[in-house]
């Protein structure tokens, strides 16, 4: 019986396609699926994916923007700390701390414009670091997708209370805090390695937060005559430590 040369040809076609295979698998030639095209979700569409049915992602919604927290489930899935965010846009409650009832709302009316900063940094953070598909037809955009008149005010509170924020910031970097430590023992102290402690009015807090409030500061001798200065109750005028 005589061999044929050709009875060879298939083994080499097989063992080149299970090399080629081996090295570009099919899936790196096929690509990964496109990812899902942003859409609109009513409220009562974006309620079923509030992490009760396992056969379907979990969504939640902040300052109408809907993100997809589907890998952070233990948190935001049934049971988890943070389910009362899924199924819905709770944004006052990322400030607030109400996660019942009432608290449990879209609406930032009344909030400060650094209380707003800090809802839009939470939806920029949501942006970074889990998957957006869509946006919420309601109070942020309307029916056609489009951003509110309610939304551009959001936006420009929130600047605003960047604003109000780095000004703070500037107006109390001329003045350096104290320090500050607490023990169980000891109870609170407060002190400065250059100058001494004095309580002052925060000069921009009003317009940051609708209240007034005092700091620390460390103030020179020749600075400690100066209007709206006040003493720790107990601190001796030069006392450099005082206990609070």
């Amino acid at each position: 019986m005589r061999w044929s040369p050709f009875l060879g040809i298939p083994l080499v076609i097989a063992l080149i396609s299970f090399l080629f295979f081996k090295i570009f698998p099919l899936s790196s030639l096929i690509g990964s699926p496109p990812p899902l095209q942003p859409r609109l979700f009513s409220a009562e569409e974006l309620s079923f994916y509030n992490g009760s049915d396992p056969h379907l992602p979990i969504y939640l919604a902040i300052v109408g923007s809907v993100f997809d927290v589907t890998k952070g489930k233990s948190h935001y899935g049934a049971g988890g700390g943070y389910n009362h965010f899924a199924g819905r846009d709770a944004s006052r409650a990322f400030v607030s701390g109400n996660f019942t009832g009432d608290g449990l709302t879209d609406s930032l009316q009344g909030l400060s414009s650094p209380e707003v900063k800090s809802v839009v940094d939470w939806r920029d953070f949501y942006f970074k670091t889990y998957i957006y598909v869509g946006k919420l037809d309601g109070r942020y955009y309307d029916s056609k997708g489009n951003p509110t008149k309610y939304l551009k005010g959001v936006e420009a509170k929130a600047a605003r209370g960047a604003q109000l924020l780095e000004k703070q910031k500037d107006e109390e970097a001329k003045v350096p805090s104290c320090n500050s430590r607490w023990s169980q023992d000891e109870g609170s102290e407060v002190w400065c390695d250059d100058g001494y402690p004095r309580l002052v009015q925060r000069p921009i807090e009003i317009a940051l937060t609708g209240k007034m409030s005092k700091r620390c500061a460390c103030y020179k001798e020749d600075e400690l005559e100066q209007a709206g200065l006040e003493v720790y109750e107990g601190c001796d005028f030069f006392a450099k430590k005082c206990r609070i």
